[in-house]
């Protein structure tokens, strides 16, 4: 079955998406996102923007010196697209270390152009992010 959502819809969403990446967490397009939207990572899953939200903003209040690098976007399908990034931040400890997390998100568009599904992957394991923590 073809999907009706247009390339320029879909380029608009990346648009947003690639400007998000370079101010995150603050000032994020929620508006982007479907309400229902499906979220998962290594550390959570999940429905709604809500909840999306506030995964958000407890990174903001967290962890500091935080830096999302886009190293691409692929667009396999009209309704889908891939980002590669690394994500950097400062781990709110005493020694503060430096963490650095490479990975690449699929997104998935429904029908009226809102981010439905965002799954992230990353290249590493959750355990070679909690050794960064406590080594030197």
């Amino acid at each position: 079955m073809d999907n009706p959502l247009s390339e320029s819809a879909t380029l608009a969403v990346i648009q947003q998406v690639k400007a998000d990446y370079t101010r995150f967490p603050k000032a994020q397009s929620y508006h982007i996102y479907a309400q229902d939207v499906y979220f998962k990572d290594p550390m959570n899953e999940f429905r709604g923007v809500e909840r999306y939200q506030r995964m958000i903003g407890f990174i903001e209040q967290w962890f500091h010196d935080i830096d999302l690098k886009l190293h691409g976007i692929e667009q396999p399908q009209t309704d889908r697209f891939i980002t590669r990034w690394t994500l950097q931040f400062t781990a709110p400890t005493p020694w503060q270390p430096r963490i650095s997390i490479p990975g690449w998100s699929e997104l998935q568009l429904n029908q009226a152009g809102l981010i439905c599904s965002h799954i992230d992957y990353w290249n590493c394991s959750r355990w070679s992010v909690l050794k960064q923590v406590f080594s030197p």
